[in-house]
Order: C-alpha cells, then structure tokens, then sequence
C-alpha cells in the first residue's frame, strides 16, 4: 500500500521511523512552557532548520504521552521512504 497513512502510539516505532529518514526530535524554538512541556513537538531532518531546537529522544516522549498524541505517518510513497508525518490528537 503505497502511501497509504498508519498511526501509532508505540515509542519504539517512531523513533525507528525518524532515525531511518535522518530524524531527530526536536521543538519549535520559543514554545517550550514549564507547565505544558518541551514546546511543539516535531521531527527534525534539516540540520538548516534554526526554528527547531534538538531535544532528547525521553524528552519528546514525556510531552507525546503528556499530550495523548498519536503519530501518524506514511512509510512509502511511489517507492520511495516517505517523510511524512502528523502529530495529531485522538
């Protein structure tokens, strides 16, 4: 099923899916809140990206699971590994 949309809550998944396209986690530079957690959560593939700011992998998933975020994601598109991704609320 190319291009066809999966979702997940499984840690281990995500973090295998960024790091085989380059990823890392990351937050929108300015967003973070002591009270709300690392910010705007997002994967990061550009080292160019100055709006993004490097966090650890424990981080990114304290804010994930706080949040009762669910990644959804495609694997491949036309063959190819695809990069698209969703944080989204379920």
């Amino acid at each position: 099923m190319s291009g066809a949309a999966e979702k997940t809550r499984d840690h281990e998944t995500i973090r295998r899916w960024a790091e085989q396209r380059g990823g890392h986690p990351a937050v929108v530079e300015g967003t973070e809140d002591k009270q709300e957690g690392a910010g705007l959560l997002r994967i990061k593939f550009d080292e160019s990206d100055d709006d993004l700011k490097d966090i650890e992998w424990d981080e990114f998933f304290d804010t994930f699971d706080d949040r009762g975020l669910t990644f959804l994601y495609q694997n491949e598109i036309d063959g190819s590994k695809s990069r698209f991704f969703k944080l989204v609320r379920e």
